[in-house]
């Protein structure tokens, strides 16, 4: 998934890379988590009405502030996360995630959570009977097989997920239905409730696929292009009623949404507004006192620190949850050996950076797994020696490990973003925390139209801190990091962890892949210490989100699948 917040956070915590996510192509609070939670990840039994929020009221206007602006609202064009939440209020998908203690599970929208064939090659979904678009037509499976034919158009819609390109059949020659038109083998509709997906390979992660707003359907016959994403057929409780690009958009309640239809959303307020490119530290200030039509507003950029000491005596203001995101140094395995990884490691200044970089608990916690804890298989295991995301270093034990290895001066090189002081700062306490453990160092700066280029750049002469350094995950489960980040193609796919190129590594993540759903996390959860252990990455921490709303707004939650609010949960108290 990608995040706006997270290309900031990288550039500001001044991590050795950028931040990536989930795509082939934010005191800690949330679940601890633990091995084999995939059961409670998807409920395939599910049905509308969702229950209902505690203390829930209807009627009001919700205000939501932002300073970043979202990049549209075409279902078929989102992958950025603000757009996607937001777009939670408006579109249904064949699945969707509701938020139960706050995990996220898969559970039916407008069809089920479909039925593989026994190869795993054909996937069917029945299309729920009711579904209707805000102007009162019916939902057809015609529509969403449209979307999936959409979904491939990436010349006109450049933003959107590509998953399909790689698992769909023919993915890989067809270029959606303004180029290839309207016939495509990966997807059919037999019957009048029936959603066929054929596959090139298996991929039993498609049902959490489908949650994603490409996959909400669309009228062939209301499909304008570039024209649709200001006023798109909506299928959710809220339709646009005023949208301004990249300034304003009010939503209103959609007539022909039916609650009994829906397990997971709600029609709580009236109408909402969200106005972005408002500066988000005085915004906060504004949500936190609360006057007047404030009291039922809120802002979903993660609170400035500098606003963390006005949070006294406002505690139930501040809303945190987990998010979908794990921070890392990346080690480059093909240009360090194993034991010098080790003291990498061992004298990473972990504590000193965290400071530097002004982090806080509130907006990030201490990781020291791949996965963070807001995915199902997420396994808190004894850490890994030196790769706990805490600890001031120690040099004198990592020029030991250096010295048994004959590897004493062994250079570390990587590139820095060196026209901001914070990366400069960390720079230079990496160097030296480097320099007395016995390492040559070698920080290259660049500046910061550079540096996306250069630490994407997999044979530039640096071997550590190269993109991704990080990455958040496009669905919950162990099957949007492992397959993506430790396989031999992901080097060439320009999103690495470590740069392993290992065939048997490649057929285990394949066989746990290939595995049902329910089957996977207590797999990936031993994945994910195996791969830790190989010191691909030194962990740093799990993004987390903070936000602030006022005195009036009720129901606030984190959805830890996009690290943002769940709206569809949201009221305006009296």
């Amino acid at each position: 998934m990608r995040r706006l917040n997270i290309a900031i956070a990288a550039a500001v915590v001044g991590t050795l890379a950028i931040a990536g996510c989930g795509s082939s192509g934010k005191g800690p609070v949330g679940p601890t988590g633990g091995i084999g939670q995939q059961q409670s990840a998807i409920d395939p039994n599910a049905k509308g009405p969702a229950p209902e929020v505690p203390g829930a009221t209807k009627g009001g206007t919700l205000t939501v502030y932002s300073e970043s602006t979202p990049t549209g609202f075409d279902p078929t064009d989102i992958y950025y996360v603000d757009s996607y939440a937001i777009g939670k209020l408006i579109y249904r998908t064949p699945t969707q995630y509701a938020i139960r203690d706050k995990q996220p599970v898969l559970v039916p929208d407008l069809t089920d959570l479909g039925t593989a064939s026994a190869d795993k090659l054909t996937w069917t979904f029945k299309l729920q009977p009711g579904m209707k678009y805000a102007d009162g037509t019916d939902v057809k499976v015609e529509d969403l097989a449209y979307a999936v034919k959409r979904s491939f158009a990436h010349d006109v819609y450049v933003n959107g997920p590509t998953y399909q390109l790689q698992y769909f059949k023919d993915g890989d020659k067809y270029k959606g239905p303004y180029t290839s038109g309207d016939t495509y083998a990966g997807v059919e509709t037999p019957d009048a409730s029936s959603l066929v997906i054929h596959l090139a390979k298996p991929f039993s992660d498609l049902p959490f696929y489908l949650s994603f707003p490409a996959f909400t359907p669309i009228p062939k016959a209301k499909d304008t292009k570039q024209e649709y994403q200001n006023n798109p057929m909506a299928t959710g409780p809220y339709q646009f009623d005023k949208f301004t690009p990249g300034t304003e958009l009010t939503l209103k309640k959609n007539p022909n949404w039916d609650p009994n239809t829906d397990p997971v959303r709600h029609q709580y307020p009236d109408s909402w507004s969200f106005k972005w490119g408002q500066e988000d530290v005085k915004v906060q200030q504004q949500v936190l006192t609360s006057n007047g039509p404030d009291a039922s507003s809120m802002n979903y950029g993660n609170i400035d620190a500098t606003l963390i000491p006005s949070l006294t005596g406002k505690e139930s203001q501040l809303v945190q949850g987990d998010s979908p995101c794990t921070i890392v140094v990346q080690l480059d395995t093909r240009k360090i050996p194993l034991e010098v990884r080790k003291a990498v490691a061992k004298a990473y200044p972990s504590d000193q950076i965290w400071t530097a970089a002004g982090l806080n608990p509130y907006v990030a916690e201490r990781a020291s797994t791949i996965m963070p804890p807001s995915v199902p298989g997420y396994n808190k295991y004894t850490p890994i020696p030196d790769l706990t995301g805490t600890g001031q270093g120690d040099p004198a034990g990592a020029k030991a490990l250096l010295e048994a290895a004959g590897k004493v001066g062994f250079e570390l090189s990587w590139y820095y973003d060196n026209t901001k002081p914070i990366p400069q700062q960390t720079a230079q306490i990496r160097s030296d925390a480097f320099k007395a453990a016995g390492f040559t160092v070698k920080p290259i700066g660049v500046s910061t139209a550079e540096l996306r280029s250069k630490v994407g750049d997999y044979a530039a002469p640096v071997n550590m801190g190269q993109s991704p350094g990080g990455w958040c995950s496009d669905w919950p489960s162990g099957g949007s990091w492992f397959p993506v980040l430790f396989q031999s193609h992901s080097i060439t796919d320009g999103q690495s962890w470590g740069m392993l190129a290992d065939t048997a590594l490649d057929a285990e993540i394949d066989a746990v892949s290939n595995l049902p759903l329910d089957q996977q996390a207590a797999k990936w959860g031993e994945l994910d210490k195996k791969i830790m252990g190989m010191y691909v990455a030194i962990p740093r921490y799990y993004d987390k989100m903070a936000i602030v709303v006022g005195t009036k707004v009720g129901g606030t939650e984190g959805d830890a699948t996009v690290g943002m609010p769940f709206f569809v949960n949201m009221f305006v108290k009296p």
